[in-house]
């Protein structure tokens, strides 16, 4: 077809299947341990980056399945049944009526869907894990040793899917998981969210099947990777043998393995571990660059998504794929050229160095943006504390009181007042003052508790409620919290949306009430029922994490008035603000991780590929084990100063990659093995010679 092997479209489908499996579910993946399971975000980014770094290690693994027992295709397909099987049991075990025997939508028994989803992750590890180093090396081998051009377009082909299902499922899976889901109750539906992504990876798995008897089928021809380690072994263990001063010394440590295997095995496993040494200070890089899903996303929770369009934290991760797919061909027709012109001398290794100079200052900026969002969260009492805000719903101005003579303070008609923190000890109770008539409340607090004391001038006296908030922290989930207070002189039935806040008499105040913040539509109807008329009008739109209290004021017609009291402010930082930090990340990433496989490919044999994937790849994996151990066993409180302890180790690591990176000497392993192969011909042709003088002195 055009050229191509047919065979090949089925394994371009289906990587985008895959992918789009992949990325979908991790997209939603912090987000789900943390508002779901209700893990802390320390544990929760332990547990992503464990999951990552399993990921990463698999690969070997599925390596040396495919080269040494099984071949890529059954590799892949017997893998693939495994991922798929991961992601179906991840999606049920994502499903809140498993364990939610009472049917209120809480969650306290999550035994089983913590199970389920943990044997999910492990499944999907070994699966993706496992296919990764098979599927594009199984593409490869669907051409003819001609057919080098049609080779090269795959490629590109096959890189454009996996781009292209990483920005369709970053997209659209954060959407499935902010829709609202469930039989019992509503919540953030996960097992859509998780679902698609199992769907997709069925049909990736079926596609791939369909096409099965079109595929160039390779026998396992060995693992390089395990001749290398063998190779390795041999040498130290040979050389812990003659360690004695009676045996000489040989001029490189590897040559004590001469004894067993060839030298030209011995100098390619050489050249690749010059080129491994170098990858040690590179899992730093990584550690910074994978918490993009984990700890950038849970900044994120704490920011403003109104793009005039409603954004999820977990859609941010989207600015990475988008930047790759532009900024890769802008720095290599644009930036590489002109870096030329001006005669600098930019190798490979200096690139890379650069690259992590930058990821160092993406963190320096995710540092300065959290400082930002934390001077705009809100001041909870400590725990010998009590804060009161006062609401003044009356047509006349009043006086509160603080007894004993702690505080004086005027509420205007129709207003409230911030938070006012007190000693829990030392209030003993509020004095109401107004024109002509006053009251006292007496009080109960407990510390470390959100008060508000609602009240008003009536005929007959001074009414008023003195409400336990119950609220200590910003919504977790990054929604706002509402709830409503009758100002009717009668009792009301009130409804937001699809949510019931049911009969609420007079003066009284109903429970705060989660308000989902959607993708496209930006407000509810409110709507209340009294004795004598219905009315209703279109609420506000509501920000990300903030608290309000509506209070119903009355009915002209069908309208209802109402006002809004703003008991917690939504997020202010805007996510935008993200966008620098990401674009600093992206430029390191195609400074660093484009250039160092491109650098790792040059400066290796032709056959130790596969041995310097599997060392790129642990680098990722180890990076990955730095997160989850410095968010298992940091004590530091402030999350913008674990970004710069982030950025510090970077920089420190730069710096040491700096150094080592001076003394390498770049080599062309092409020339070194076109000397192997002269010395062989030699060697062969004096073969040849000496059995032809024997032959000739036999006659």
């Amino acid at each position: 077809c055009f050229g191509f092997p047919l065979s090949i479209f089925f394994i371009v489908i289906n990587e985008f299947c895959e992918r789009f499996s992949y990325y979908g579910m991790k997209a939603v993946l912090t987000l789900y341990f943390t508002r779901f399971l209700h893990w802390d975000d320390n544990f929760a980014t332990a547990i992503y980056h464990t999951f990552v770094a399993l990921c990463y290690l698999t690969p070997i693994l599925g390596a040396i399945i495919a080269d040494s027992w099984l071949g890529k295709f059954k590799t892949i397909l017997y893998l693939s049944i495994v991922y798929a099987i991961g992601q179906a049991v991840l999606s049920v075990g994502s499903i809140n009526e498993l364990t939610n025997n009472n049917q209120n939508g809480s969650t306290k028994n999550l035994g089983l869907n913590i199970a389920l989803s943990m044997v999910g992750l492990i499944l999907i590890a070994l699966g993706t894990g496992g296919i990764k180093p098979c599927v594009s090396a199984f593409g490869g081998d669907q051409f003819e040793d001609e057919q080098e051009k049609q080779r090269s377009t795959f490629f590109s082909l096959f890189y454009l899917s996996i781009n292209a299902g990483s920005l369709l499922s970053t997209l659209i899976t954060p959407t499935l998981r902010a829709s609202q889901c469930g039989i019992h109750t509503k919540q953030e539906c996960y097992p859509l969210a998780f679902g698609v992504p199992a769907v997709l990876m069925a049909v990736a798995l079926v596609v791939f099947v369909i096409g099965s008897k079109m595929y160039k089928k390779v026998k396992p021809q060995g693992n390089i990777m395990l001749e290398v380690s063998k190779c390795v072994g041999f040498a130290i263990k040979n050389r812990f043998r003659h360690r004695s001063k009676e045996f000489p010394k040989r001029e490189h440590w590897l040559d004590w393995a001469s004894e067993k295997y060839d030298k030209r095995l011995i100098a390619q496993t050489k050249m690749v571990l010059r080129v491994l040494f170098l990858y040690i200070p590179l899992p730093m890089f990584w550690a910074v660059f994978d918490q993009q899903g984990s700890r950038w996303t849970l900044q994120a929770t704490a920011m403003n998504g109104d793009f005039g369009f409603k954004i999820q934290p977990d859609q941010m991760q989207i600015v990475n794929p988008i930047l790759i797919v532009i900024m890769v061909p802008v720095v290599n027709s644009v930036v590489y050229p002109l870096v030329k012109k001006c005669k600098l001398n930019f190798t490979p290794l200096r690139k890379m160095t650069v690259g992590m100079f930058l990821g160092a200052m993406a963190f320096v900026a995710a540092a300065l943006v959290q400082v930002q969002i934390d001077k705009n969260y809100p001041v909870f009492p400590a725990s010998g504390q009590s804060q009161i805000k006062l609401i003044n719903l009356g047509a006349v101005p009043a006086t509160v009181q603080f007894q004993p003579q702690l505080q004086n303070v005027d509420v205007a008609p129709h207003e409230a007042t911030d938070y006012m923190t007190f000693e829990t000890s030392k209030l003993q109770s509020l004095h109401i003052i107004s024109a002509t008539l006053n009251k006292t409340q007496s009080l109960e607090l407990l510390g470390g508790e959100r008060y508000t004391l609602a009240f008003k001038e009536g005929p007959t006296g001074i009414n008023s409620n003195f409400i336990h908030d119950n609220i200590t922290s910003k919504p977790e989930s990054g929604k706002s919290l509402v709830r409503f207070i009758n100002n009717f002189p009668v009792t009301v039935n009130v409804t937001m949306g699809d949510t019931d806040f049911g009969e609420l008499d007079s003066f009284s105040v109903s429970n705060y009430s989660d308000v989902w913040v959607f993708f496209f539509f930006r407000s509810y109807t409110i709507s209340v029922s009294t004795p004598l008329a219905d009315c209703e009008v279109p609420s506000k739109a509501f920000g990300y994490g903030g608290a309000y209290t509506v209070s119903l004021d009355g009915c002209a017609g069908n309208n209802l008035n109402i006002k809004y009291f703003e008991d917690m402010a939504p997020n202010t930082v805007h996510m935008a603000w993200q966008i620098p930090q990401y674009f600093l990340l992206t430029c390191a990433e195609v400074l660093f991780s484009v250039t160092g496989l491109e650098f790792s490919y040059s400066q290796a044999p032709s056959n130790m590929k596969a041995v310097l994937q599997a060392g790129w790849l642990l680098s990722v994996a180890v990076g990955n084990i730095i997160v989850l151990i410095v968010a298992g066993a940091s004590t530091i409180k402030k999350q913008w100063a674990e970004y710069v302890l982030f950025a510090s180790l970077l920089l420190v690591v730069c710096v040491i990659f700096a150094i080592m990176a001076s003394f390498y000497t770049y080599i062309d392993p092409n020339e070194i093995e076109a000397q192997f192969r002269e010395e062989e011909k030699e060697k062969d042709k004096k073969d040849d010679n000496e059995k032809e003088i024997e032959a000739d002195s036999r006659m």
